[in-house]
């Protein structure tokens, strides 16, 4: 892996060359662990053309994973607990007698700019821009193995979760469950707050689990994602309690099946952003449902659960190969419920098999 870092660092030594800039300062933490492996615990990474200074507190626990060693040509500076890693870091740069340095300016609040710039002084300061996070869309098959893992904690979990009683739980209850599941099998974390919702709660974008009780015949919708070494994944289901569904909700979850896999195959490297999100609206919108603030289809993920590209109706970007991405229509009824599917698939050429599912737990509408 230290390789890979390495290779990462080149690239945006690369860019700020291209654009002018000696050095780089990067404070975003998801940014941090790409170009070093440092997990998120305030640190910010001083990048020059010929040095890596990282700047972290000195009061952080030895590491005993053994998973992301810091490399050896990374130069570790200690920063007394509390104090401002991104203060410590300027203060190198013009040590180091940078002239021009590229900041975060999306990441910096006003008053950690204006120190930053007091503190580096005589160095002009530019703005980075997004450009880590663009160099972090597509993926290397290092990235794509640990998203694998993920999705498979996730599936995981799922799984034995509806292998039990269910009836009468909260959704309170059931989202915590998850989660300590997921963690259980080898998770960092919940890639985020897990939600579950039945009933009328069912289908419900970004729904917060409540007391309410799984009841004979809601539809249950769970959407939950295990954190592996930073990376997430995403994924959602909809089941139903008790005995056979009834007529309207094999209609209801059959529409969002088809639209969930009409986006999923129209994902392909240099297929525009807008055409899943495009393949599985017409779907829906076909048989008469409109979101009146429409959501986009899905988004990309990795060391954020959520990053570029986001496939929503108006992205007008190109994908490319290895950039993983969810897909995850859904639709709800209020006051009855509805349907959510999701999945995280990684984009491949036809000639490597097409999207790469990752997320692989059933979509069938099991009766529970």
């Amino acid at each position: 892996m230290s390789d890979a870092y390495a290779g990462r660092r080149e690239r945006l030594r690369e860019h700020c060359s291209a654009s002018g800039a000696d050095a780089a300062l990067i404070t975003r933490a998801a940014n941090v662990r790409y170009l070093t492996g440092c997990p998120p615990c305030g640190a910010t990474l001083l990048l020059t053309r010929d040095r890596v200074l990282l700047a972290l507190p000195d009061d952080l626990p030895p590491d005993d994973t053994g998973e992301h060693l810091i490399a050896e040509d990374v130069t570790q500076v200690p920063v007394a607990a509390g104090a401002d890693t991104a203060l410590a870091a300027a203060a190198s740069a013009a040590r180091l007698r940078v002239a021009d340095l590229a900041v975060e300016e999306h990441d910096l609040t006003v008053t950690r700019h204006r120190a930053v710039a007091g503190l580096a002084e005589g160095v002009r300061l530019a703005d980075l821009g997004q450009a880590v996070e663009r160099l972090r869309v597509v993926k290397d098959e290092h990235e794509i193995a640990d998203l694998r893992i993920a999705a498979e904690i996730a599936d995981q979990a799922l799984g034995e979760l509806l292998e039990s009683i269910l009836v009468g739980r909260t959704e309170r209850h059931l989202a915590m469950e998850l989660e300590r599941r997921m963690i259980d099998h080898g998770a960092d974390k919940a890639a985020f707050p897990v939600s579950v919702g039945t009933g009328s709660h069912s289908g419900q974008q970004s729904h917060q689990p409540t007391d309410r009780r799984v009841e004979e015949g809601d539809f249950l919708t769970v959407v939950l994602g295990a954190q592996y070494r930073g990376y997430g994944v995403s994924t959602a289901r909809t089941f139903v309690i008790g005995a056979a569904p009834a007529p309207w909700q094999v209609e209801l979850h059959r529409l969002v099946f088809r639209a969930q896999r009409a986006g999923r195959e129209a994902l392909g490297p240099g297929v525009e952003q807008y055409v899943p999100d495009q393949a599985a609206r017409e779907i829906l919108q076909a048989a008469g449902y409109t979101e009146s603030s429409p959501h986009p289809l899905g988004h990309g993920v990795g060391l954020e659960i959520r990053e570029a590209p986001r496939l929503g109706p108006s992205d007008m970007g190109k994908l490319d190969s290895r950039v993983p991405v969810t897909v995850g229509p859904g639709v709800h009824l209020p006051g009855r419920g509805g349907v959510r599917i999701e999945d995280t698939l990684v984009v491949r050429p036809l000639e490597e098999g097409g999207p790469e599912l990752l997320t692989i737990t059933t979509k069938e509408l099991l009766a529970l």
